[in-house]
């Protein structure tokens, strides 16, 4: 397993972690065992970044995720959490009292004393440009309650809003194959500012695996059935916001790329972690199997000359002018 520094925390961590979304809900139902294994098997492959928020199942991903740590003392894992999502999403919300309240409540979860990093996750817009939302971040850090802090976003301009700010130490965004935006301009600002970069979706909602056809159909409790059009939240995180049909389409030329011996979740993980400027890519995983095979894509070899290209030439036809202007 490849191993990066996220951004300003300084910390060490595998550059293919581990996004613990579906441990908690929106994915259909995945029991405690089942979370629990996944932790174990992610770990045991190398994977020593965790990402997870305190909506997720209200807490539950996290409380799965303290129940690990526990029963694993030495661990050696970077756990990020998110909050903000608590409330109605008005700027007004994000306050010193109630950051105090979101992140004690998730260290409780987490049975930590210091959160390792706390994300802003993907407030209004606003947010992103006030200097008291970053006071009061600073002033957790100097409490002691956190140890670092960075945002989630859903668009570039957030992101780069964020970065200008010397407090941050990491910006989450949305990349993969079919999300090609922020490779323009928020990946190079990172890398001057010595911002982290956690990329998410990064299988698009699991399109990129190739393993889905136009007629696939997903639980009435997963978000690939519930907010394809942004019905429950952005767009964006269903599906990276292209059309369903249309990211099959793209899916299968995507699968013909791919080298032998990957499969194609594995080399989208990789592209994904060999951009310059990457330091962690944060797949999900429902079972053991999962989790093992995209740890697998953090020892990937550079891939072949020529699949970059091809991957701008998918995008170009299918999704450039729906997604680039967007987000």
């Amino acid at each position: 397993m490849q191993t990066r520094t996220l951004g300003r925390t300084g910390r060490t961590v595998s550059v293919i972690g581990l996004g613990t979304w579906q441990l908690g809900a929106d994915w259909g139902e995945v029991d405690e065992a089942d979370a629990r294994a996944v932790l174990e098997a992610s770990a045991s492959a190398g994977v020593t970044f965790f990402d997870t928020a305190d909506v997720y199942g209200d807490g539950r991903s996290e409380s799965i995720i303290g129940g690990f740590l526990a029963g694993n003392p030495g661990h050696g894992i970077t756990v990020a959490t998110k909050m903000g999502r608590r409330v109605d999403q008005e700027p007004g919300n994000y306050t010193l009292e109630n950051f105090r309240a979101w992140t004690d409540r998730s260290r409780r979860n987490l049975g930590v004393d210091t959160l390792d990093l706390v994300q802003l996750h993907c407030p209004p817009t606003p947010v992103f440009s006030s200097d008291s939302v970053y006071d009061a971040l600073d002033t957790l850090v100097e409490e002691g309650a956190i140890a670092a802090y960075g945002v989630s976003v859903e668009r570039c301009d957030e992101a780069l809003a964020a970065i200008a700010r010397p407090g941050t130490a990491t910006v989450q965004i949305i990349l993969n194959a079919f999300r090609l935006k922020p490779l323009d301009e928020v990946l190079p600002a990172a890398r001057e500012a010595g911002v982290g970069i956690i990329a998410r979706v990064p299988l698009a909602s699991g399109l990129l695996s190739g393993r889905y056809t136009a007629s696939t159909t997903f639980a009435e409790n997963d978000h690939r059935t519930f907010n394809r059009h942004g019905e429950a939240f952005d767009q964006g995180e269903t599906f990276s916001g292209v059309d369903f049909e249309a990211g099959v389409a793209a899916a299968q030329e995507f699968a013909a790329l791919v080298p032998s011996g990957l499969t194609a979740a594995q080399a989208a993980l990789a592209w994904v972690a060999q951009q310059d400027g990457v330091s962690s890519v944060i797949p999900g995983a429902r079972s053991v199997e999962q989790a093992r095979a995209n740890a697998e894509a953090g020892s990937v070899e550079p891939l072949p000359d020529g699949f970059e290209t091809a991957v701008g030439d998918i995008y170009d036809r299918y999704f450039r002018a729906s997604v680039h202007p967007r987000w």
